[in-house]
């Protein structure tokens, strides 16, 4: 009869249950940042590279700038 209540108590305890529900809600998020970033990363860099072309292609207004 020990072993019997054993597995009942055993089978009804839920103490882990929020830190398995936790993880599998961060590794959610986390693969959802991820594949965010394959996406629009790409553009965010093609965007960079041409506002470093347009200032370094302007007059700073110092100097001996004709």
């Amino acid at each position: 009869m020990k072993l019997r209540n054993l597995f009942k108590s055993f089978r009804a305890d839920e103490s882990g249950a929020v830190t398995v529900d936790w993880v599998v809600l961060t590794a959610a998020i986390v693969g959802l940042g991820i594949v965010v970033m394959n996406t629009v990363g790409g553009a965010i860099t093609g965007l960079g590279d041409e506002i470093v072309t347009d200032m370094t292609a302007m007059n700073s207004g110092y100097g001996n700038n004709p």
